[in-house]
């Protein structure tokens, strides 16, 4: 589909590499990087501007708002996937297996929600041992990357920024033994969350030595999710013993051919562990929830320059209407002014926000960090 923007471009007098690079290192720009995180599946449906116009989902969002563009490339963990399979319907719920092989509870009618997952395929470490011979295999065919596409896609004189993926050493391992699942395994079998870590490390390393020196990424990116409202899932001395280690050897490699910037989308309280995060080499947090951590300048006040944020932009006041929203991106003008700060909705925009206050949060945006 050829999607029309709905608005100009903001004013620009570098290309969107540039300005990020500058933005994300502190140097002069000529206005703030804008981008957005995206929406809930319900707001293509229930906003009249992304209905009445054909956008359903968020990468169509982005051209029709017209935001500086950013990829992302890397995938390094299960192949082959499970079947997506419906297993059973009720009233009004699905029960599914997920293509990581978990048994959950879904909304029959699509509403977005997190799946409630009543079975993991990895209960003991037997089980463990048989999906990584079938499922993780460092010498999997499908995990060699066609370096001529990578080339294509990200050529030398593009002007949009590239984040090279290095994927999740404990967030995915949560998704495939549960929340639950991982709280008794890290007590019950260490040694099998051990290795599942390592796996996720060494896919990663693969896959990094496969195209770093080929593609001049401009930053890495991650994902963890495993925080909630009260800190992360796991204990801090196994965060500190099991994943930081693995953070520093990707770390090394990121380094070695220039990447000084990683960011990791890590939900909930990430400041238990926001020091380690950091030893490690992650040094950006995105998408940056505000209600279960704190205002974003908090903690740049307290890091300084060692660390960048992206999002941070509290949902709960766009909900408020334009007043709030306006002393909220108030309080956000001295760090997008010092640099290492990218505001925008701190997860996807909820559909309690009003298409017109969303609106005027875009316009407000362009004019405190734009060239108006």
């Amino acid at each position: 589909m050829s999607v029309t923007p709905c608005r100009p471009k903001w004013k620009s007098a570098m290309t969107d590499r540039e300005r990020f690079n500058n933005q994300m290192h502190y140097r002069p720009v000529d206005r703030c990087f804008n981008m957005e995180f995206g929406y809930w599946q319900e707001n293509f449906s229930e906003w009249p501007i992304f209905r009445d116009n054909g956008i359903t989902n968020n990468a169509e969002a982005d051209v029709f708002f017209n935001f500086d563009r950013y990829a992302q490339h890397g995938s390094a963990w299960m192949h082959p996937q499970f079947e997506y399979k419906v297993i059973e319907e009720t009233a009004d719920k699905k029960i599914i297996r997920n293509a990581e092989g978990l048994i959950g509870e879904v909304a029959k009618d699509g509403h977005s929600t997190i799946p409630h997952f009543t079975k993991s395929p990895i209960e003991t470490p037997d089980d463990w041992k048989r999906m990584k011979e079938e499922r993780f295999r460092r010498d999997d065919p499908a995990r060699k990357v066609d370096l001529d596409e990578l080339k294509r896609l990200y050529p030398p004189d593009r002007d949009f920024p590239v984040a090279v993926d290095c994927g999740s050493m404990i967030g995915k391992v949560r998704d495939l033994l549960t929340f639950e699942g991982l709280a008794y395994a890290c007590f019950d079998y260490p040694a099998m969350v051990e290795d599942m870590v390592e796996t996720s490390c060494v896919l990663v390393e693969d896959f990094l030595d496969q195209v770093l020196g080929v593609i001049d990424f401009d930053f890495a990116s991650g994902w963890e999710d495993i925080c909630f409202n009260h800190g992360p899932i796991v204990t801090h001395d196994f965060f500190k013993n099991v994943v930081v280690p693995r953070y520093k050897r990707i770390s090394r490699r990121l380094h070695a051919h220039g990447i000084d910037i990683w960011l990791t989308d890590c939900d909930g309280d990430v400041r238990p562990i926001l020091g380690l995060l950091m030893e490690g080499g992650i040094n950006c947090l995105f998408p940056y929830e505000v209600n279960s951590c704190a205002h974003p300048g908090e903690l740049l006040d307290e890091y300084g320059k060692d660390l960048r944020i992206m999002g941070g932009v509290d949902k709960m006041e766009l909900g408020k209407g334009p007043e709030a929203i306006r002393k909220y991106l108030e309080s956000l003008v001295p760090y997008v002014e010092r640099g290492g700060y990218i505001p925008f909705c701190d997860h996807r925009c909820p559909p309690n926000v009003k298409q017109e206050d969303y609106l005027y949060y875009l316009d407000l945006k362009e004019r405190m960090f734009g060239m108006e």
